[in-house]
């Protein structure tokens, strides 16, 4: 009965539906190569609205991407601005707050602030960075002598965020307020696309993996003017110069680019230009990690950042396995890619903490 009821709802015409969903869900494709990716309601996403869970799907089946769009009280706009005021501030107010490898007097690892253009030579990331989480405040203090390993991990995993403290109390307050609402925002999407990916593969037990998020992060970016051209930089697929190298992402990825071009996703073994997400709404798409525990069954999307003209800003979220989930197995039981070294999200965590470290992402 369900399949049959899904297929109804996609072969229904629009005006047996409420009005206009089917072009607003699932627009009809014309000249452009993303026309047809679909663009789910923030309200109904978030609602568990089972209907957008076909469209959905099917978009990150074909796509490996969809859009969340109407967001209320969410402005891009307003969030690019307070990033142009952060990103212009002095570099000695930046450098209280930068992650300990480029200020060692700092203690803070990996959030914060982490100026990604100290080598432009080698860099292979051309951006700067200012990175938020979850937390707040600091979980009891880990003690040295634990013989549990993970016991220390779980504490750095809980990083309390750091702020900026320009001096101007009400930029320092409406920014902190601003990305802390940003980021709940993102979480909220993260979790309701995990669950409405859940139903529409009959995967229930999948969001149980995803009840705590304690490495979640919120990452701020700039990718400023080149300054230099630098060979590293250009892609081995297509010889495009780019500021961020083709890579897939490990977790849930929940995505601003603002009005601002740059992104490119490999799709028909083609890079393509990606439409900007506009003044309220997100792209959001999966990684590998994620994608082996829903069986491959989505595709864990190929992109880029080609180079531009312009100071480029973007605003990535990324939801993880909270620490204790098992991520060896596939929701059908099937060893996943990480299964073949770890058990629990943790120990994945473990590795990929320890390479930010050497290489910050």
């Amino acid at each position: 009965m369900k399949i049959i009821a899904l297929t109804l709802l996609l072969v229904l015409p629009a005006t047996a539906l409420l009005p206009d969903l089917l072009e607003k869900l699932w627009p009809e494709q014309n000249d452009g190569v993303f026309d047809g990716v679909a663009r789910i309601p923030y309200v109904d996403l978030l609602n568990d609205n089972s209907y957008i869970d076909p469209f959905l799907l099917q978009s990150m089946k074909k796509y490996g991407f969809f859009y969340v769009v109407d967001v209320p009280e969410y402005s891009a706009s307003l969030e690019q601005d307070f990033m142009k005021k952060f990103f212009s501030l002095e570099d000695d107010v930046k450098d209280e707050i930068a992650i300990r490898r480029h200020n060692p007097a700092n203690k803070n690892a990996y959030r914060g602030y982490c100026p990604g253009l100290d080598d432009v030579e080698n860099t292979l990331q051309y951006k700067n960075l200012y990175n938020i989480g979850p937390h707040e405040t600091r979980a009891p203090t880990f003690k040295q002598d634990d013989s549990d390993i993970y016991a220390k991990l779980r504490y750095d995993c809980q990083e309390p965020n750091v702020w900026p403290e320009t001096g101007d109390c009400t930029f320092d307050k409406e920014f902190k307020e601003t990305f802390q609402a940003g980021f709940e925002i993102r979480r909220n999407i993260g979790r309701a696309f995990i669950r409405s990916i859940a139903r529409a593969m009959e995967y229930p037990n999948l969001p149980t993996l995803f009840t705590e998020d304690e490495f979640s992060a919120m990452g701020l970016r700039k990718y400023p003017i080149r300054k230099k051209i630098n060979s590293n930089m250009y892609s081995d697929f297509d010889g495009t110069l780019l500021r961020e190298l083709e890579h897939i992402d490990s977790t849930v990825t929940v995505l601003s680019t603002f009005n601002n071009e740059g992104l490119e996703v490999l799709y028909k073994n083609q890079y393509r230009t990606v439409p900007v997400t506009g003044e309220n709404s997100f792209l959001v798409n999966i990684g590998k990690l994620v994608d082996d525990l829903i069986d491959n069954k989505v595709p864990a999307v190929r992109h880029r950042v080609a180079e531009v003209d312009f100071d480029r800003y973007s605003v990535t979220y990324f939801l993880g396995p909270q620490f204790d989930a098992d991520i060896s197995r596939s929701m059908t039981g099937k060893l996943t890619d990480a299964g073949q070294k770890y058990t629990i999200f943790g120990e994945w965590i473990k590795d990929y903490l320890g390479a930010i470290e050497l290489f910050y992402y």
